[in-house]
């Protein structure tokens, strides 16, 4: 594999710079670099910037409205946009329910819900973990039962993100208890406006409402929601999961921490001298950046591969573990530079227009911020725990 961009690709990066220069509000930007609270218009106006220059879903067929991006291209965008500060693409409805659909969907389902999704029409969350039932998803008890033309959902789903701002969710049901508890899992999408939906906020450990749990009280589902078939829903989840843990790795966000820290490590002062010549943690910052170029060769070669028809199995679950653990100790290197600057954190601060005096560095409280969200991390999407046991099982045969 040639590691180095061709003279199109080069110009590809061009065409994504100038995108970026002309449609990327400063505005938004600087909220993003400064790690400020985003809304849910400062998403939706990047999603419409993008969806009407044909970049919104570069992975999607060109039939459906992708951009018949390469892989390498899609890393060129993903880095360029992210060091440009633009926000990122809320991932449920474009990289995770569209995939399912395109495979598996039926016709109606595609040409129904595909151009909503694009348009911004509808805004989707996921409806997986439930209490007890996070990395043991199989375990799951939320119950779909057959009436007639309708399914009755009765249940209850946790950590659902940004499910406040959703329009539909797509969910994992339980229709039968027979055999293994993989074989009786359905894959439903649920109008959350439907009687019988409520949402409960729960506030995170940065003060965050990010996460809300779900309840389902004698929902009213048409049969003509179910995705696939019945009790298949299994398959379609791995799937889904197989594209939310490659891009869990998110290498544009890691590249973009990765130069904000080697930044701060430079404007940071310890006895008189940049917090960059400290050899402790030089050596610390240079190993991320070294298991961070590895992480990338490694990302492109499995995106070049799946351009190529391979499948991303526990390939994926290598990317998510190693992503989620370099993002972690970048994390923990720039909150560890700030030193006790990081450690006040006002909620209040990560709004648009708080003008009291900051403590330490305008960024310094989003870093406070992050470091503590991007915990969840190695939790998310199948632990690590879980996918090491997945990438031993299928890599090392044990």
């Amino acid at each position: 594999m040639d590691l180095e961009f061709t003279a199109a690709e080069e110009e590809f990066r061009g065409e994504v710079r100038a995108f970026l220069a002309e449609k990327l509000s400063p505005r938004i930007a600087e909220k993003v670099k400064l790690g400020k609270r985003l809304t849910k218009k400062d998403m939706e106006d990047w999603h419409a910037a993008l969806n009407s220059r044909g970049w919104l879903a570069p992975h999607w067929p060109r039939e459906w409205g992708g951009a018949g991006w390469t892989a390498v291209q899609a890393h060129i965008f993903d880095v360029e946009s992210n060091a440009a500060g633009s926000p990122r693409i809320i991932p449920f409805g474009i990289n995770m329910l569209a995939p399912v659909l395109i495979k598996y969907g039926s016709e109606a389902q595609k040409k129904h819900y595909l151009p909503r999704i694009l348009d911004g029409s509808d805004w989707w969350c996921q409806g997986y973990s439930e209490p007890g039932s996070g990395s043991d998803l199989a375990s799951l008890r939320t119950k779909a039962e057959r009436q007639g033309d309708h399914y009755i959902v009765n249940g209850q789903k946790t950590w659902t993100t940004l499910g406040q701002y959703a329009d539909w969710i797509f969910c994992l049901v339980r229709t039968s208890s027979e055999g293994k508890p993989q074989e009786g899992i359905s894959f439903l999408l649920i109008d959350m406006k439907s009687p019988g939906v409520s949402l409960r906020p729960i506030i995170l450990l940065d003060g965050e409402h990010e996460v809300n749990e779900v309840f389902f009280d004698n929902v009213k589902v048409p049969a003509e929601n179910l995705v696939g078939e019945e009790n298949k829903g299994w398959t379609y989840a791995k799937y889904l999961l197989t594209h939310e843990r490659t891009n869990t790795a998110n290498m544009g966000n890691l590249s973009a921490a990765l130069q904000q820290l080697k930044r701060i490590a430079k404007e940071t002062k310890k006895g008189g001298k940049p917090l960059s010549a400290d050899p402790w943690f030089a050596g610390r910052m240079a190993k991320a950046e070294i298991d961070f170029e590895a992480l990338k060769t490694t990302n492109l070669r499995i995106l070049v591969e799946a351009d190529a028809g391979a499948a991303a199995g526990p390939e994926s679950s290598m990317l998510k573990v190693k992503g989620t653990i370099i993002r972690q100790e970048i994390n923990a290197l720039a909150r560890r530079a700030l030193g006790p600057l990081a450690l006040p954190f006002v909620s209040e601060a990560l709004d648009e227009g708080y003008n009291e005096a900051p403590i330490g560095p305008d960024y310094a409280n989003a870093l406070a911020s992050d470091y503590f969200n991007n915990r969840k991390l190695s939790i998310f999407a199948g632990s690590n725990e879980i996918q090491r046991g997945i990438i031993s099982k299928t890599k090392l045969g044990l």
